[in-house]
C-alpha cells in the first residue's frame, strides 16, 4: 500500500484531496505547517465555529493522524524576502506556497511516505496555482505531488503513472468558483468546513499595517510567534520606535493577550475594570509610567484623579503602582497603527 502526506490546511479544498486520496486504498497522514500567519491555531479565538477552521478538526473528519509543525522561524526569510515578490500587501503567495511544499517533501523523505498532495485547484489563486507556477512545485518534488482536485487538467504524476493511485478517480475542477467543491463535499457528507478566503492573515490590509510597523522596529526579524498572535487583538499603539502598547477591547480580547504576553509586562486598573495593557518596550520608569496613564484611560476610573494599576509579569513580578489618567489631548493620532 502507498503511503501519502497531505498538506492540510482546514479548508475545503485539502479536505475534499485528502478523501479523494483515502478512497485509492492509500495510507494517509496529514500536515500543517505553522508560520504564524496561515492556518488557524489559536489565534482563531473568536471564531464560534472554530473548529471548521481548523486543521486539526479537518484531519478527526478524516480519521487520520496529524502532524503540526512550527516553522516560524523558518519562514522569516520567505516573508522579508520573497523571491516571487508579494501580493497586494505582504503576502508572499507563491514563495510561501513552495516554502510549505519544500518543508513537507523533507518531511516525506525523512519518515518514508511515497507521494504528496494538496488541495490545490488550477487558476483558484491568482499568484500560487496558476499553470505557469503549478510546475515549479512539481518540479521541486521529483513530480511526487498529487492535486486530485484538478489533476485531469495537469499532466500525469509519478504517482500516477506507477499505479499507485487511478487518474480517472480524479476531477478537473478550476477557476475560483467553489460550485463542485459544495456538490463533492455534500457527496462525502461533509457539513462543516471553513469558507473560502479564509486562512492567511498576510492579505489583510489592517493586519499588514501592523505587521509593517512590528518589522520597520524589529528590522533583525526578531520577532516571536507571540508578536505575531497579538497583531490580531487589541488596539495597537506606537507611542515611539522602541515602545508599543497593545490594548484590549473586550473581556475575550484581555484574556488573549494576557495568555500571549510572554515576557511583556501586563497592566490593569484594580479599582476600576478596564482593559489589559501590555508594554512592549524598555520597561524603565518613564515607559511603565506612561503604559499605567493609558491603563487608566482604559478604565472605568478614567475620570478620577489617580487610580492604583497592578503590574504583572510571568517571570514572577507582581507590583502596583498609582497613576494618573491620560487625557484625550494627550493621545496622538500617530500612535495609531
Amino acid at each position: 500500500m502507498a503511503k501519502a502526506l497531505v498538506l492540510i490546511s482546514g479548508g475545503l479544498d485539502s479536505l475534499l484531496a485528502a478523501k479523494l486520496i483515502m478512497e485509492q486504498n492509500v495510507s494517509i497522514e496529514g500536515i500543517n505547517f505553522f508560520t504564524g500567519f496561515s492556518g488557524d491555531h489559536d489565534y482563531q479565538f473568536r471564531d464560534a465555529d472554530a473548529k471548521a477552521d481548523s486543521a486539526r478538526y479537518t484531519a478527526s473528519q478524516l480519521g487520520i493522524k496529524l502532524h503540526l509543525v512550527n516553522v516560524i522561524e523558518e519562514f522569516k526569510p520567505i516573508l522579508l524576502h520573497p523571491k516571487y515578490g508579494y501580493g497586494a500587501h505582504l503576502n508572499p503567495c507563491l514563495d510561501c506556497k513552495l516554502f510549505m511544499i519544500q518543508c513537507a517533501k523533507h518531511w516525506q523523505e525523512k519518515h518514508g511516505f511515497d507521494f504528496l498532495v494538496t488541495g490545490e485547484v488550477l487558476g483558484q489563486r491568482p499568484k500560487s496555482q496558476r499553470r505557469d507556477t503549478l510546475p515549479i512545485a512539481t518540479k521541486m518534488t521529483n513530480n511526487l505531488l498529487v492535486r486530485p482536485l484538478s489533476a485531469k487538467l495537469l499532466p500525469p504524476t509519478l504517482p500516477e503513472q506507477n499505479g499507485w493511485v487511478k487518474r480517472e478517480l480524479f476531477h478537473d475542477i478550476s477557476g475560483r468558483g467553489r460550485g463542485k467543491q459544495l456538490n463533492l463535499a455534500r457527496q462525502y457528507g461533509f457539513t462543516t468546513f471553513s469558507q473560502p478566503s479564509g486562512g492567511c492573515c498576510l492579505a489583510d490590509k489592517n493586519f499588514c499595517s501592523r505587521l509593517s510597523d512590528l518589522l520597520k522596529n524589529r528590522p533583525q526579524g526578531n520577532y516571536t510567534a507571540n508578536d505575531i498572535l497579538l497583531l490580531r487583538v487589541g488596539r495597537h499603539w506606537r507611542i515611539k520606535a522602541d515602545l508599543k502598547v497593545i490594548i484590549g477591547r473586550d473581556a475575550m480580547e484581555n484574556q488573549f493577550i494576557q495568555c500571549h504576553s510572554a515576557n511583556h509586562l501586563l497592566m490593569q486598573t484594580l479599582d476600576y475594570p478596564g482593559a489589559k495593557i501590555l508594554l512592549d518596550g524598555p520597561e524603565n520608569s518613564e515607559n511603565i509610567q506612561l503604559a499605567a496613564a493609558i491603563a487608566a484611560y482604559f478604565s472605568k476610573g478614567k475620570n478620577e484623579n489617580m487610580i492604583t494599576v497592578s503590574l504583572k509579569k510571568t517571570n514572577g513580578l507582581d507590583a502596583t503602582l498609582n497613576a494618573t489618567p491620560l487625557s484625550a489631548n494627550e493621545i496622538s493620532p500617530t500612535w495609531y497603527l
